[in-house]
């Protein structure tokens, strides 16, 4: 039983810091730059659950936004995919509306992040697109990407 704890909680850390790395990765967009860390955050979600996927998700957008010097939105980051991450763990007969929920999550939260940070409604609605881009994408790769490990026999 212990031995099993540690192994998850292992990980959890590896793929934290995997997605950190992953979110240095940046592909422009005319509206600023897209990253992959939402690939960390749903193959996390996807291979161990909603509460590893919370936690990978929540650490490794809080500690990006240190790193990258975006302070203001660590916080933001923090609940937008550590909510992103647990909602996408969500398995069996919900996973489609964890789906839905973890995208809503996420780009939702950036929409009101914007709000409350004072940066307006034009701001808010600008960041939409990107999001809903970097979120599908980072779906569909960490799908992709869980299923080949499930291939090879690694889950």
């Amino acid at each position: 039983m212990r031995t099993e704890k540690t192994k998850e909680l292992t990980l959890t850390a590896i793929l934290t810091a995997l997605s950190v790395v992953l979110a240095y990765i940046h592909i422009p967009t005319p509206t600023g730059f897209l990253t992959l860390l939402d690939v960390g955050i749903y193959f996390a979600a996807f291979y161990l659950g909603a509460k590893a996927g919370a936690v990978v998700g929540g650490l490794s957008g809080f500690l990006i936004d240190l790193l990258l010097g975006y302070p203001q939105y660590m916080l933001h980051s923090l609940l937008a995919h550590g909510m992103q991450g647990f909602f996408a763990g969500w398995t069996g007969k919900k996973r489609l509306l964890g789906l839905g929920l973890a995208s809503l999550a996420m780009i939702g939260w950036y929409f009101a992040a914007a709000l409350l940070l004072g940066y307006g409604w034009g701001a808010a609605w600008a960041s939409v697109l990107g999001n809903a881009l970097q979120n599908f994408s980072g779906m569909v790769i960490g799908y992709i990407l869980f299923l080949t490990f499930e291939k090879l026999g690694k889950h």
